[in-house]
């Protein structure tokens, strides 16, 4: 099935009037904020080439960023981050930046499609009324155009930003994930201040 507006449509069909997709990118990394985005695209709009962040590549996420933000009505980028993330845990964290985002909406959205099977965690939930879509951002357009501006925008800050704090790590490199680079980096330089310790326990009782 090809990314398109049907849970839109839908949702528009039941009486909402202001429906957002809502993503969220950087749970995986061992360091740095994890970001989310809100969107509201018009009806019938389309973004040619638009899927899964994951699935495209960076070169297209890039391009498609700016066109996003232009054909969308209304757009939220939010973050949380690592203290954050290790004093509560991922999941309220990532509830907590996909929440933020549909509030920081300039146009307020009455539903939120969600991407995945989670609307709450142990300290944040989505309050926004909102139905949760396993896949969503292969599945519907908004959530896809979300899944985009989440991705760039962590992308953006940990290379500009966090990279140049770090140089030592070559965070531009792998994005935080946990590759055989970065393990290696934090083998020899220990964490920085911008890591997830609540993520680096394996590897603290490995040393």
């Amino acid at each position: 099935m090809s990314v398109n507006l049907h849970y839109e449509d839908k949702a528009r069909a039941a009486g909402f009037s202001s429906v957002c997709g809502v993503d969220e990118a950087g749970a995986g990394p061992l360091m740095g904020p994890v970001y989310a985005a809100a969107v509201i695209l018009p009806e019938g709009c389309e973004i040619e080439g638009l899927n899964d962040s994951k699935k495209m590549a960076e070169k297209k996420r890039e391009a498609l960023f700016p066109v996003i933000c232009e054909k969308a009505v209304a757009y939220a980028i939010a973050s949380v981050d690592e203290k954050e993330i290790d004093a509560t845990d991922i999941l309220s964290a990532r509830m907590k930046a996909m929440q933020l985002a549909i509030d920081a909406l300039q146009i307020p959205a009455d539903y939120a499609l969600i991407d995945g099977n989670r609307d709450h965690g142990a300290s944040a939930k989505i309050t926004t009324t909102h139905e949760t879509i396993v896949g969503g951002d292969g599945a519907s357009l908004s959530i896809a155009a979300a899944s985009v501006l989440a991705k760039v925008s962590r992308d953006h800050y940990v290379v500009e930003v966090l990279d140049p704090m770090y140089p030592e790590y070559q965070f531009a490199r792998h994005k935080g994930y946990g590759t055989k680079l970065h393990y290696q980096m934090l083998d020899q330089y220990g964490p920085s201040p911008v890591h997830r310790m609540t993520f680096l326990k394996k590897w603290e009782a490995r040393r």
